[in-house]
Formats: C-alpha cells, structure tokens, sequence
C-alpha cells in the first residue's frame, strides 16, 4: 500500500470532486484570500524597501559613511592622512573638509553650514556633482571666491547662478574702529538638488582654501570616507584614527540619521504586522473549509478507523489536505507579488498617465515616482509566515476528525 497513507488520501480528496459544491466555493475563497494577502504583502513590504533604498542612496550620496575630525578643530598634514585612510580595507576613497556654520544675506538671509571641498577629492565621496541643476562643482578653485547652495537655500536667498551673496562667520575681528564681524563676498556658481530637505536648505560649499581664510584655519577640519560597505562607518573609523595618533573624533552616518532609519525601520515592521493580520485571516479560512469537510467525509473517517486506521492517521489526512489549499494559494500569491512588485513603478505610472492624476507630487515631496525594491529574503520569510499559519489552520479540523466514533458515524448509514 501507498506509504504514508495520510498523504494518498489527502492528495486523493484534494483531486476529487466535491460532492457539496459549496464546500469547493469556500476552498477556493480561502486559497484566493492566502493568495491576495500574500501578494499585498510583498508588495507593500518592496515598496517600503524602495523608500528606504531611495532615502539611503539620496543621504548617502551628500554625506560621508564616516567622517574623521580634529579634536583641536583641524588635522595637520591631511595629504598624509588621506593617503593613509585611501590606504586602508574597506576604504574607496577619503576626502578633506572644512566646516562651519555661517549667515548668509541675498535679497533675504538666512542661516547655514559651509563646506570647504576639494571638488577632485570630493566628487570621489559624495554625489553632489551629479546632483548639479546648475553650474559644476569644479567652478570652486582656490580665490575664485565662489559658493554653491542648495536649492532651496538659493530659493530662500532669493539669488541664482550668477549672483551675490555675503556670509556672516559668527566670529568677531578687533579692528582701530571696533569689533566687527567677519564677512566676505561669494559670487553664487551652481545650485545643487539633493532630494533631501536637510542639505537642498541648508548647505553651502565653497573651496577649502577659501573657507580656511575665511575661517583662519590652518587646516581642515576632518576627512570624509567613502566605504564599500557603509555598515562598517564605525569601524574603519575607530581604525583610521588609532592610525593616526592624536586625538580625533569619529562620527558616522548612522549617527546623523539614525532616528530617521530607525522610524522608516519601524514602519516597515508595523506594515508586515497588519498586513500579516490578514494574511492570518485568510488562512484561518481553512478552517471553515476544513470543518464542514470533516462533517462531509464522516463516514469515510469511520470506515478507515473501522479498518484499523490510527486517529494520527485520520488527522494527517486533512492536516495534508490543509497544507495543499495553503500551498496553492501562497504560490499564487508570491507568483502575484513577485510580478506586482517588480511592475509597480511602471504600473503607477501608467495610471497617472491615463488618469492624469500625480500621486507624489514633486512641489511636495522629494521622491516623484513610487519606488519599489524587491527582495527575495523577505518573499521567504513571507511565505513561510503563511505556510505556518496555514498550517496551525488545519490542526483543529484535523483533531476533530480523529476524534469520530465510527458506531456513531455510521448509525443512519
């Protein structure tokens, strides 16, 4: 005989005709439910991926994975130690910077942090020269005087490419006529768009050496890292600085925005909670199904106990059964959230086409085009979430049916 005989008879209920068509409408209701809550799932779960993908490339892309400073506020002989950083394991490329905060006036003021770059050094760390909408990053040579802003802080300043604005330094000079502050005029070269509120309204850059006589440094004040692997910021840090010697301070971009990673982290895992509520849903549907199988097949159940079929066996039967419908409906749904999430991007782009409607309008935010990133280990874990849940679905049916009394079964048989 067929071996284990739990799966034969399960497998042969599955394939037979029901003799209750009602029963086969509830199957097949449930197996659609497992299947669109799987494929809700996934996509929903690729889309917040896509965010926070977008948002980390954007971040990523205007600041350094980990950034070194002077305790003393400059590093000395910064030749040296960017060889010394570009030297290192995990290291693509190290820039040197000088910081401050500062005011700036156009038409209107407004406060923000200047950047002293090496635009040759810089361009290998960050992406801002990517992000130009207008002018180059290489119109910052030494004395040339010229500045860069955001797009919104241009906006604000009420100036463009082309004009003027004078930075404040929050430092005062002793001069015969009195304490004055520090001032110089820049002449506005390019205007960069990074998508992110943060830097687009408030960053300005201007040449290193312009911004350590505007500042009176000696050097700059720390250098910026671009790693191979950003979750190491911490680490090649620390390295980097014990290299050196001295004393120096290290910061990374998990610190800068680790609550802002964190938050879209816990959205993440909120949406997988609901989603998997109906998931959950979905799969508990077996259990009617299941149920008001067990009652059809009673005198079925009887006749294999009759026949010295033991009550595990009875229960396999329909845990199997249980199992099958659960596996139809999440390969229908990864199927479904597979092709939804890879085609979502284009299928919203469609509707907003046809529909001539924008749903992330880009006056408001900084990401236009929905965007969604499919990851297998999360369609793994989806489904074997389901599967579980599927399963756990079919023990109380199944228990049931391996409690029926065969006498009892068969009495108006």
């Amino acid at each position: 005989m067929f071996r284990p005989l739990s799966l034969f008879i399960g497998l042969r209920y599955t394939r037979a005709k029901r003799r209750n068509r009602f029963i086969s409408f509830i199957s097949l209701v449930s197996m659609l439910g497992i299947a669109v809550g799987v494929t809700a799932l996934i996509a929903v779960i690729s889309v917040m991926n896509g965010f926070d993908h977008e948002l980390r490339d954007r971040i990523l892309g205007m600041v350094a994975e980990t950034t070194i400073s002077g305790v003393d506020g400059s590093v000395r002989d910064w030749p040296h130690a960017v060889r010394v950083a570009e030297a290192m394991p995990h290291v693509i490329a190290a820039a040197p910077y000088v910081e401050h905060e500062a005011y700036l006036r156009g038409q209107r003021s407004q406060g923000a942090v200047i950047r002293g770059i090496e635009p040759a050094y810089e361009n290998k760390v960050t992406s801002i020269g990517q992000r130009m909408v207008q002018g180059s990053l290489s119109s910052l040579t030494p004395g040339s005087w010229n500045i860069v802003l955001g797009r919104d802080l241009a906006l604000n300043l009420g100036v463009t490419v082309g004009d003027h604005v004078v930075v404040f330094v929050p430092e005062i000079t002793a001069t015969p006529i009195g304490a004055i502050p520090r001032l110089r005029s820049f002449t506005v070269s390019g205007i960069f768009g990074a998508g992110i509120e943060q830097y687009d309204a408030g960053l300005a850059e201007i040449n290193m050496q312009d911004a350590q006589k505007l500042y009176q440094q000696s050097g700059p004040t720390g250098i910026r890292l671009k790693l191979d692997h950003p979750f190491l910021a911490y680490q090649v840090g620390r390295e980097l600085a014990q290299k050196l010697g001295g004393l120096y301070a290290v910061s990374t971009w998990m610190d800068s925005h680790s609550n802002f990673f964190k938050a879209i982290a816990m959205e993440k895992k909120v949406m997988f909670i609901i989603l998997s509520l109906i998931v959950a849903v979905a799969a508990f549907n077996l259990v009617s199904t299941l149920v008001m199988l067990v009652t059809d097949k009673q005198a079925d159940i009887a006749i294999l106990r009759t026949m010295g079929a033991a009550p595990r066996t009875v229960m396999g039967v329909f845990v199997v059964q249980g199992m099958i419908s659960g596996l139809i409906g999440i390969g229908l749904g990864v199927l479904g959230g597979v092709l939804l999430a890879i085609n979502l991007p284009a299928i919203v782009d469609g509707i907003q086409t046809l529909f001539h409607v924008q749903f992330l309008s880009p006056d408001v935010y900084y990401i236009s085009n929905l965007p969604s990133r499919l990851e297998w280990r999360d369609v793994g874990w989806i489904a074997l979430l389901a599967f579980v849940f599927s399963v756990l679905a079919t023990l109380y049916p199944a228990w049931r049916a391996s409690r029926t009394q065969p006498a009892e079964a068969l009495r108006y048989e």
